[in-house]
């Protein structure tokens, strides 16, 4: 299989092409380990957008991802292929009976290396399921969309919407260096109140040792 992390080869010798032949075969040959990684990388992210999201699961069946992602099986890299294995859990029950019956060995293979659990309806389309339409989870986008809007705002805008969420600043060196204006009265009677809360109190060491 390719080897993910293969640096010092990829800087020091010269690397083979790559083409679609030596990647079905899985020649162990090192190859530019970039790509590969980015490509993982893209399909974690693709994966974290569309978990649990109906809407953004069935713009990958709109968008025909499905031969694209079972295309991308053909790299023999275990990390690769289970992410593009998880991406066609998500939409196989959106796909059609007749998508899971030609495609048997796939069904397999996501049976055999992805995690399940006890009520996992994505081998089978429910009636609800297979007539679903895009538009159909289109309030559920525009209600998830809000939310992020209303996170963005509230947190990363110049003014903070509600001060309950205002970032606070616990940096103590930055606290104290900060300069605090204190009011007139209190700066008027502050001698009168030292004096009496603390030059005119005895300190009782024997009690503060105990």
């Amino acid at each position: 299989s390719i080897v993910v992390l293969d640096y010092p080869y990829c800087v020091v010798h010269d690397l083979p092409d790559l083409t679609a032949e030596s990647l079905e075969a899985g020649d162990e040959t090192q190859f530019c380990w970039r790509n590969l990684f980015s490509c993982i990388n893209l399909l974690r992210i693709l994966n974290k957008l569309t978990k649990w999201k109906h809407s953004r699961t069935m713009m990958l069946v709109v968008f025909k991802s499905a031969p694209i992602l079972k295309r991308a099986l053909k790299v023999k890299q275990a990390t690769m292929q289970l992410y593009v294995l998880k991406l066609l859990k998500v939409q196989t029950k959106y796909l059609g009976r007749q998508w899971r019956k030609s495609n048997m060995k796939t069904m397999s293979a996501i049976y055999q290396k992805v995690r399940h659990r006890l009520n996992d309806d994505w081998a089978f389309g429910n009636a609800a399921d297979i007539d679903a339409r895009p538009w159909d989870f289109q309030a559920e986008e525009c209600a998830l969309r809000a939310s992020v809007e209303r996170f963005n705002a509230r947190r990363y805008s110049g003014e903070a919407a509600c001060c309950d969420y205002a970032p606070v600043d616990n940096c103590l060196q930055s606290l104290l260096g900060r300069s605090t204006e204190l009011p007139s009265h209190f700066c008027c009677s502050y001698e009168t109140w030292l004096h009496r809360e603390v030059f005119s109190q005895p300190i009782r060491w024997e009690e503060l040792l105990k």
